[in-house]
C-alpha cells in the first residue's frame, strides 16, 4: 500500500513538470492534454476509494510542487548577486514552489469535497475551481500570476487574440478545460459525453478563425507615419552596479551610446529600470554634461530612476518612471504601485530585519508604493503623447493595469539580470504580448539583460533586441484599432464566464436526473 502511494506522489510531481515544459520558452502545448487529463483522471478515480479528503490536497500540492519548481527556479538565481543572500538559495529553491503549490492543493481539495456524481458536472467543477483558484493566486496579497497555464499559447497568436474579449483568466479558464477534455472520453458515462470533448476543440477552432481574421483585417489597416521616433534601448550593463558602486558616468554614457540620438530626429528615448541605481530622479541634472553634446530640444528621455522623497519626517524611496526634456528638466513622473515581495520591499521589515533580512534590489530600506498608476502626458517641444508605465513586474497583472484608456502606448521597463541566464527572461516579455492584445494598445518594452521589443495590438511582435544583445528598436508608425471588449470591461467578463460554468454544473447534473 505504501509502495503504491509513493508512486502515485512521484506520478503527480512528474506531471507538474511535464506540465511546465508547455510554458515559454518551450511551449509542447500538446503535453497538457495527457497531464491535466492525467491529474483529473487521477483525482476521480481515488476519490472513488479514498475517504480522505485531506490526502487530496497533498496530491494538488505535490503536482503544483512539481509545476512551480521547474518553472520557477530562476528566482534562486536573484540570490546569486549578493553574498549575504547566498544562504537562501536553498529556502527560495523549496519554500516558493512549495508556498504556490499550496493553491493548487486547494484546488484538488475542494474539488474531492464539492465533486459531483455526474462525469460532466464534475468535468465543469473541476475547470471552475482550478480557474477561480488561478485568479485568487494572481489577486491575493500581492499577487503572483506568473505562468498559467494559458501562457502555454504564447507561440499562437490567432487563438491567443480571443483574450481581446475574455482576457487572460477567461481564457485561463477554457484552457484548463480544453486540456482536460480528454478525459471525458475516458471517464464517460455514456457515448453522448464525448461531444464535449469535441464542443471544445471546436470552440478552439473558433478562436483560431476569430483570430486570423483579426490579425488579417489589422494587416489591412493603413499605418499612420509619426513625425517622431519613440526609440527603445536594450542594454547590457552588469547587474553588479546595485552592489558594487559602479560609477554612474560610464553607464550613462554606455546607454547614451546605444541611443545613438541624432541632432535632427525627434525622438523618445525609452531606458531601461532603475539603470542608474545611485542617482536619484532629481539629482540627473548633475550629469547634464555628460548629455550637452549629444541631446537638444529635438530630444526626450523617459529612464526608470530612483525617486527620494521626504514625508512625515520619513525618507521614503519610490521605483520611478520619470521624463525629462533635453536640459534634464522634469516633466512627468509616475512611482510604481506593485512591488515585487522580497525584491523591492521586505514585508513584515521591522522584524525581518533584525532577523538580517533585506530587500535585494538595494542596499537601504524597502521602497514604497505609489498611490495611482496614472497616465504620463509628454505635452512640450511640439511632442503630444501620452504613456502608460508598467515598472518591470507591473506587466504580469491582467485587467486592473489601467483605468483611463485614453493612452497612445504601454512603456514597459524592465531589469532582468535578476533572472541571470535561465528562462526567466522569455517567461517576463511573454506577458507584453498577452497585455498588448487585451488592451489593444502597442507595448514598448525596454529592458537592462532582457528582452526589449515592439509588440503591436494583436501580440505580433514587430521589433526584438535578443537576449544578452544590445542595441534599439524604433517605433515609426503605428495602427490604431477600435478598444477591445476587455479594455472596457476588464475581468467582470471572467466573472461572467465563471457564471456560465455554474450554470453547466448545474444543468448536466439535472438532465441525468431526469
Amino acid at each position: 500500500m505504501k509502495k503504491k502511494i509513493y508512486i502515485e506522489f512521484i506520478l503527480l510531481i512528474l506531471l507538474g513538470f511535464f506540465s511546465s515544459l508547455s510554458l515559454p520558452p518551450f511551449n509542447y502545448v500538446i503535453i497538457n492534454f495527457f497531464t491535466f487529463s492525467l491529474f483529473y483522471i487521477l483525482l476521480v478515480r481515488l476519490s472513488l476509494t479514498s475517504e480522505n479528503k485531506k490526502i487530496f490536497f497533498i496530491y494538488g500540492w505535490l503536482f503544483g510542487f512539481g509545476y512551480f519548481a521547474s518553472n520557477l527556479y530562476w528566482i534562486s538565481l536573484s540570490l546569486t548577486f549578493d553574498e549575504n543572500f547566498k544562504f537562501l538559495i536553498p529556502l527560495a529553491v523549496v519554500l516558493v514552489p512549495a508556498f504556490l503549490a499550496l493553491f493548487y492543493g486547494l484546488i484538488s481539495y475542494l474539488f474531492v469535497t464539492f465533486r459531483q456524481k455526474k462525469n460532466l458536472s464534475s468535468f465543469f467543477l473541476f475547470s471552475l475551481i482550478f480557474g477561480t483558484i488561478e485568479f485568487l493566486r494572481g489577486s491575493i496579497l500581492t499577487g503572483f500570476p506568473w505562468n498559467l497555464i494559458a501562457y502555454s499559447f504564447s507561440n499562437h497568436l490567432e487563438i491567443l487574440n480571443i483574450t481581446s474579449i475574455i482576457g487572460t483568466y477567461g481564457f485561463n479558464l477554457f484552457c484548463i478545460s480544453l486540456f482536460t477534455s480528454p478525459s471525458i472520453f475516458i471517464l464517460r458515462d455514456d457515448k453522448k459525453e464525448i461531444f464535449i470533448c469535441i464542443l471544445f476543440l471546436l470552440i478552439t477552432l473558433s478562436f483560431y478563425v476569430f483570430g486570423s481574421q483579426r490579425l488579417e483585417k489589422f494587416n489591412s489597416i493603413k499605418a499612420n507615419k509619426h513625425d517622431y521616433k519613440i526609440r527603445v534601448i536594450s542594454s547590457k550593463i552588469s547587474i553588479d552596479r546595485f552592489y558594487n558602486d559602479i560609477e554612474p558616468v560610464s553607464v550613462i554614457k554606455d546607454l547614451v551610446k546605444i541611443s545613438s540620438p541624432q541632432n535632427n530626429e525627434r525622438t523618445i528615448f525609452i531606458w531601461p529600470e532603475s539603470i542608474l541605481p545611485e542617482i536619484s530622479k532629481n539629482q540627473l541634472k548633475e550629469y547634464k554634461w555628460l548629455f550637452e553634446n549629444e541631446f537638444n530640444e529635438n530630444h526626450i528621455l523617459a529612464i526608470g530612476i530612483n525617486d527620494i522623497a521626504k514625508q512625515d519626517q520619513f525618507v521614503k524611496y519610490f521605483n520611478s518612471f520619470t521624463i525629462y526634456d533635453h536640459n534634464l528638466e522634469i516633466i512627468d513622473s509616475y512611482k510604481k504601485v506593485n512591488l515585487v515581495p522580497f525584491g523591492e520591499f521586505l514585508p513584515f521589515e521591522k522584524i525581518l530585519r533584525r532577523l538580517g533580512f533585506k530587500n535585494i534590489t538595494n542596499n537601504y530600506q524597502s521602497y514604497s508604493s505609489g498611490k495611482k498608476r496614472n497616465v504620463i502626458e509628454i505635452n512640450t517641444f511640439n511632442f503630444s503623447i501620452k504613456l502608460l508605465p508598467l515598472i518591470c513586474y507591473e506587466i504580469i497583472y491582467s485587467g486592473n493595469i489601467f483605468e483611463d484608456r485614453s493612452f497612445d502606448f504601454i512603456v514597459n521597463i524592465s531589469e532582468d539580470g535578476w533572472f541571470g541566464q535561465s528562462i526567466g527572461p522569455q517567461q517576463h516579455f511573454v506577458h507584453s504580448i498577452y497585455r498588448a492584445i487585451e488592451s489593444g494598445k502597442y507595448v514598448l518594452r525596454s529592458a537592462n539583460n532582457g528582452i526589449a521589443a515592439i509588440v503591436n495590438p494583436l501580440g505580433v511582435v514587430e521589433k526584438q533586441i535578443n537576449l544578452n544583445n544590445t542595441g534599439y528598436v524604433d517605433l515609426i508608425e503605428s495602427k490604431k484599432i477600435n478598444p477591445t471588449i476587455f479594455s472596457k470591461y476588464g475581468n467582470k467578463i471572467f466573472v461572467l464566464i465563471i457564471l456560465l460554468y455554474i450554470f453547466l454544473i448545474f444543468s448536466f447534473n439535472r438532465i441525468k436526473n431526469e
